[in-house]
C-alpha cells in the first residue's frame, strides 16, 4: 500500500482534533517535532527492530520531545508506533499541512525558473497567481536550468509551463504529427 493512502487517516484524524480545538499551529509544531524526532537514524533504527517493546520507543521518544508534544501527541505518539507507522510521520505532516493550507484558503505555488528570480520577480509571479486563482498564494522557488528559459510552476495538481524547453517539445510534438 502506498505511503500516501496509509498516512491519510492519521492526518485527517489529527485535522479533526485541530479544528475542533483550533489548534492548527499547535498541531503543525507536534507534527513538526515528532517527525525529526522519529526521522532521526538512531530512533528509526530502534522504531525497526522487533526485539524493542513499543512502549521503550514512544517513552524515549516522549522524552526527546519533552513537554512540547502534550498528553494529546503523546497518545498520537502511542497510536503511530503501536501500528507501525512512525515511519510515516513526514507524510503526515505533509498531508495535515495541505489540509491546513486548504482550510486557510491558501494556495501553494512552486516555480521553477532556469535561473533564481528575485524577490521582486516571485512577488509578481504570486499576485499574479493570486489573481488568477482567487485566493492568497504561498510561492517557493527552485532552480532547473535544463528549463533553457522561462518558468514552470505548479499549484496544486495544476501545472503551466512557460519554459522553452516545454515550448520546444510542443513545438516538437507539433512537428511530428
Amino acid at each position: 500500500m502506498e505511503r500516501a493512502t496509509l498516512a491519510r487517516p492519521y492526518a485527517e484524524a489529527v485535522a479533526q482534533l485541530a479544528a475542533a480545538t483550533d489548534a492548527w499551529q499547535a498541531w503543525s509544531d507536534r507534527l513538526a517535532l515528532l517527525a525529526a524526532v522519529a526521522g532521526d537514524e538512531q530512533i528509526a533504527a530502534l522504531a525497526a527492530n522487533p526485539a524493542v517493546p513499543t512502549a521503550r520507543i514512544v517513552d524515549l521518544i516522549d522524552t526527546v520531545c519533552g513537554p512540547r508534544l502534550g498528553a494529546e501527541g503523546r497518545n498520537l505518539l502511542a497510536v503511530l508506533a503501536e501500528n507501525k507507522r512512525l515511519a510515516l510521520l513526514d507524510e503526515i505532516v505533509a498531508q495535515f499541512e495541505a489540509i491546513k493550507t486548504a482550510r486557510e484558503g491558501v494556495l501553494d505555488a512552486h516555480i521553477t525558473s532556469a535561473y533564481p528570480l528575485s524577490d521582486a520577480q516571485l512577488a509578481a509571479l504570486g499576485e499574479r497567481l493570486q489573481q488568477r486563482f482567487g485566493r492568497k498564494v504561498n510561492v517557493t522557488q527552485s532552480v532547473d536550468a535544463e528549463l533553457i528559459g522561462g518558468v514552470l510552476i505548479r499549484v496544486g495538481d495544476e501545472v503551466m509551463d512557460a519554459s522553452v524547453r516545454g515550448g520546444l517539445q510542443s513545438l516538437g510534438a507539433t512537428l511530428k504529427a
